[in-house]
């Protein structure tokens, strides 16, 4: 067992509302044009599942991304659990992690911050760590040139 956590954190600030932002980070028909093709699905209540969901390059859809809202404040903040069923680790609790985006809005835009982790208690962890931090970093340029075209 590593004792350093491994918990990605990231910050965004976009020229946009409180509003725009949540919407690029709730609405299936955005989250599809940045998230490698996935579209969020979810109530977002506390509680109701949550997945992203796109299509293989052959055309099968596929739930790339599954979990639970544990924690939401509408327009300002979430809190889900997350677990890929497709990368061969089984199935339970501790192979979950926590995604929270939280929006602070000021004078001339909106903050976002990502928050994801902590890895470190489950399998595979150093890899889903790794490929996780390096899927933001080609995700964020793309969400901020969304928004602010």
């Amino acid at each position: 067992m590593m004792n350093k956590s491994m918990i990605i954190k990231k910050e965004v600030t976009f020229k946009a509302t409180n509003e725009k932002i949540w919407d690029l980070l709730t609405n299936p028909e955005m989250t599809k044009q940045y998230m490698f093709g996935c579209e969020v699905i979810s109530h977002w209540s506390v509680g109701s599942s949550i997945i992203w969901k796109g299509f293989t390059e052959h055309g099968k859809e596929v739930i790339y991304v599954k979990g639970k809202i544990t924690d939401i404040t509408k327009g300002k903040s979430v809190s889900f659990t997350m677990f890929d069923p497709n990368i061969g680790i089984k199935d339970i609790p501790k192979n979950y992690v926590v995604l929270t985006y939280k929006l602070i809005e000021f004078e001339n835009g909106t903050k976002l911050t990502i928050t994801q982790g902590d890895f470190n208690d489950s399998e595979n962890a150093k890899k889903r760590y790794e490929e996780s931090e390096g899927g933001w970093d080609l995700v964020i340029p793309i969400m901020k040139k969304l928004i602010e075209k």
